[in-house]
């Protein structure tokens, strides 16, 4: 809508000057006709009725012009959107009118226009006569065009489909859009700064931030070298490679982050700011969180429970060396020799979470291991033959389960056997849905974490975020 001030006519100096001329020559004009009049015999009373008429011609277009002075203006195709009856009407105080009140959902849309003056202000109009109110807004500039990232609040009975076409009208194209919700509605600035300290505190933070940066996407850690020690081959350039729905980052603990986006395109800025987020992972090098919680279990011995890394490698392998060949064989599902080639790579925080159980001596008893597969989440957990069957193993699944939960994951999943009676009875013991599926001998057990609230972290592991 525009202004009281923006309506009225403007006031030039020029139009002061054009007038003033009139006027002399209105006069000079007058002099003559009234030389040439006032010489006749009926002179005299025909300039009376001159003056006359002009002075009831000049009241006249005084009373039209203050009357219509105040006169809004004509409906321009600018203006045309502030008149459509189809716009909700909003009070003075910038909230919606209680007649236009009505049930709403969040959307995240995106679509592509010409990078051309008026191109989002035509997508503005469009959502606008449906009734949406915008967000947030991000722009992605492109070689051609520009991709408009919006946030919006639409009313529920709207479709999508609708939403769809009314954009590809106004010369949006490869329009996407889902659903949203409150998370969402945090500003992209103080969202990114918040991923940002997540991955300088902790490196195994760095794959779940990229996910949440950039949306819906499947993360893989390649390394470098594979568990039996053979180069993989994998490597990117510093700058990293952008091909339309996959982007390559060179990771900074050795191999490749790749990330894949099937339904969408990323963007430059969105390669420009995965990989910002991977140089400050670079640059700061290997870290975890050292904080500890100490447990007291019931036959009345103290362990601790810590974050773990590659720096407890030798430990972690001391522990192999106590554990007996059937209890390496239920957790790694292979050859006992072999089990010391998982660590390196189990230990890694590129690829997890892993927690650590000691003794008060030091002494390494159990591992529990959070490992980020894709789009899934595995848990797994190894307890020295000595220490079983002392709630050691519950205790970190429940732990593994929370960290889950924070990292947003919806399901996480345990490879097992049947005979394993002490992982089923810990995954049962979680009290979530759980689904058991045999595949070759090999038992899987996929608890979905968005059914029953996990008890929260300790206050040692919520310091860590």
């Amino acid at each position: 809508m525009t202004s009281a001030k923006s309506a009225r006519r403007p006031h030039h100096w020029r139009r002061d000057l054009i007038e003033l001329a009139a006027l002399f020559t209105a006069v000079a004009v007058a002099d003559a006709i009234a030389n040439l009049i006032g010489h006749q015999p009926d002179g005299p009373y025909l300039l009376i009725a001159s003056a006359v008429a002009l002075t009831a011609t000049a009241a006249f277009h005084t009373w039209w012009a203050r009357r219509h002075s105040h006169a809004p203006p004509p409906d321009t195709e600018g203006l045309a959107v502030a008149h459509d009856p189809a716009i909700q009407p909003v009070a003075a105080s910038g909230a919606p009118s209680p007649d236009a009140a009505a049930e709403t959902v969040l959307w995240r849309m995106r679509t592509t226009v010409r990078d051309a003056p008026g191109s989002l202000a035509a997508l503005c109009i469009v959502l606008a006569r449906h009734r949406i109110d915008i967000l947030t807004l991000q722009t992605h500039p492109l070689a051609e065009g520009t991709v408009d990232e919006f946030l919006l609040r639409a009313p529920a009975a709207l479709p999508a489909a609708q939403l769809t076409r009314a954009i590809s009208e106004a010369g949006g194209s490869s329009t996407w859009i889902e659903r949203a919700d409150a998370h969402d509605l945090v500003d992209t600035p103080t969202r990114v700064l918040s991923l940002a300290t997540r991955t300088a505190l902790d490196a195994a933070e760095l794959p779940l931030a990229l996910r949440q940066l950039l949306g819906r996407c499947t993360i893989h850690s390649l390394p470098a070298v594979s568990i039996t020690g053979r180069a993989t081959g994998e490597t990117a350039p510093v700058e990293g490679v952008l091909e339309e729905t996959v982007m390559r980052l060179r990771d900074p603990s050795g191999g490749v982050i790749t990330v894949e986006r099937p339904y969408l395109p990323f963007t430059p800025t969105e390669f420009a700011r995965a990989r910002a987020l991977v140089e400050l992972d670079a640059r700061l090098g290997p870290r975890v969180p050292r904080s500890e919680h100490v447990l007291t279990l019931p036959e009345g011995n103290a362990i601790t429970v810590r974050r773990a890394d590659r720096s407890d490698l030798e430990a972690a392998r001391a522990m192999h060396d106590r554990c007996s060949e059937q209890t390496l064989r239920l957790r790694y599902h292979g050859p006992v020799r072999d089990a010391d080639r998982y660590l390196d790579h189990l230990l890694s925080p590129r690829f997890g979470r892993t927690l650590a159980v000691q003794t008060a001596s030091g002494r390494t008893v159990a591992l529990g291991h959070l490992l980020w597969d894709g789009d899934e989440t595995e848990v797994a957990l190894l307890v020295e033959d000595d220490w079983q069957r002392r709630g050691i193993g519950s205790e970190l699944l429940g732990r593994l389960v929370a960290l889950a939960v924070e990292a947003g994951c919806e399901s996480v999943y345990a490879v097992t056997q049947a005979s394993n009676t002490g992982m089923v009875a810990a995954m049962r013991a979680l009290s979530l849905p759980l689904d058991y599926q045999i595949e070759e001998g090999t038992l899987v057990i996929t608890a979905r974490l968005g059914a029953t609230p996990v008890r929260p972290l300790p206050p040692y592991e919520q310091a860590e975020r």
